[in-house]
């Protein structure tokens, strides 16, 4: 190239930014579950074919792949987004609040999606003078921990073999522009738990202890964090707790059968066998108490976030082009969880957060309600990925990992 890429990316960006919120705005005021990410699917594929990119067959449902060759020899990278929303009933009050009742992107997924398809725009536009390839993952399902999963069972790598693989994360936790990751583990483990509660049931008039589902499952909700007590790495906390409970379906009846699910994270697999291990005892102490069954079975889980050290380091260089060698921070573990940990596990790659929070202070907690990050967060992201992505396919200096498989 005649100017290094990182001179030219500021002006491209620009060009693609303007869209970028538009997709945004237009994906968060459209929110959908996993596996039921079609209208977004739609948005996605029909964005990608007017950017001249090939859309290859995508091995779920929902979600898309797409690939751009350059004009240059070079490694291939693939660079992922997670696309869906939560069950989680906005209180923000924005032009593009949800328009799907008891449905939002309190994650930021919006951002990711619109950011990879300003990335898109982006490299489209300098396809002849870029080297490698590069493979778009638009992957469903991340929220439930199966959309992974499930495109690899699919043959996605076996059908698009990479040789790097990136990701972001946008956090309103962090001021905008702000990129932290790390070597090593970046983000725990989960496992996705359920806690069936049988009892005798009876009149909410005569209610005791004995066979008392609903006390019962409301001794066991606040004594799920005493399983990993105890267990951190690195500084950072191990994590048990419930989300959701359901009992009973009058106030004067106790019911016969309570509900409790919840999530379990920890870094390592021995910390998930004792903290496994301390919630059996935990069951059997209220099954014992109160005199009813508790059951636990176990659902979807990933492993944890665990970053190459070579790749991590090319990256935190590419990214301080962008936003400055002061702005890339070494973050600590983190205890929230992410399944891009499964194509992580097979090929050599970064999974970075990247700051998006208002400057007013008005970002809410991921998850809540009152989730929200800054438009200019989808160019953030867009940057740090597109110049790492751009840098990794034309390093000569190639890994000698594997190449990737299923």
């Amino acid at each position: 190239m005649a100017k290094e890429f990182s001179d030219e990316l500021p002006e491209l960006l620009l060009s693609a930014t303007d869209e970028m919120i538009d997709l945004r705005h237009d994906l968060h005021a459209h929110p959908e579950l996993a596996f039921d990410e079609y209208r977004t699917t739609k948005v996605i594929r029909d964005r990608l074919v007017t950017l001249g990119w090939d859309l290859a067959e995508c091995p779920t449902a929902t979600g898309a792949v797409a690939v751009l060759k350059g004009g240059r020899p070079g490694n291939r990278v693939m660079i992922r987004a997670d696309i869906d929303g939560l069950p989680v009933l906005e209180e923000n009050q924005s032009p593009f609040a949800s328009v799907n009742e008891g449905l939002m992107h309190a994650c930021g997924h919006d951002v990711h999606t619109a950011a990879l398809l300003g990335l898109a725009d982006i490299l489209s536009r300098r396809r002849d003078q870029l080297h490698g390839e590069f493979t778009l993952l638009f992957q469903p399902a991340e929220e439930g921990l199966g959309g992974a999963r499930a495109m690899i069972d699919g043959g996605v790598l076996n059908d698009h073999p990479v040789d790097f693989l990136l990701g972001a994360h946008v956090t309103s936790l962090a001021p905008l522009g702000l990129v932290g990751t790390r070597p090593g583990t970046l983000m725990s483990e989960a496992r996705a738990l359920t806690v069936h509660v049988a009892g005798k049931g009876g009149h909410g008039a005569m209610a005791s202890v004995e066979g008392n589902v609903v006390l019962a499952i409301s001794e066991l909700a606040p004594r799920l964090g005493d399983v990993v007590q105890g267990l951190s790495f690195e500084g950072t906390n191990c994590a048990c707790s419930a989300g959701v409970i359901h009992a009973g379906t009058a106030n004067n009846v106790v019911p016969r059968s309570a509900l409790l699910k919840g999530t379990l994270r920890t870094f390592t697999p021995d910390q998930q066998v004792e903290a496994l291990a301390r919630l059996d005892t935990l069951l059997r102490e209220v099954s014992e108490k109160f005199v009813v069954n508790c059951s636990l079975e176990l659902g979807e889980g990933t492993p944890a976030v665990t970053n190459d050290h070579d790749v991590t380091g090319r990256v935190v260089e590419s990214a301080s082009k962008v936003v400055g060698s002061a702005n890339v921070l070494s973050f600590p573990p983190t205890s929230p969880s992410d399944d891009v940990a499964e194509f992580l596990n097979r090929i050599p790659g970064c999974y970075m957060f990247v700051g998006g929070a208002k400057s007013d202070g008005s970002s809410g907690m991921h998850h809540s309600p009152d989730f929200s990050v800054d438009d200019l967060s989808c160019a953030s992201v867009a940057q740090v990925l597109v110049q790492c992505a751009v840098d990794l396919a034309a390093d000569e200096k190639r890994l000698a990992a594997p190449r990737s498989g299923a």
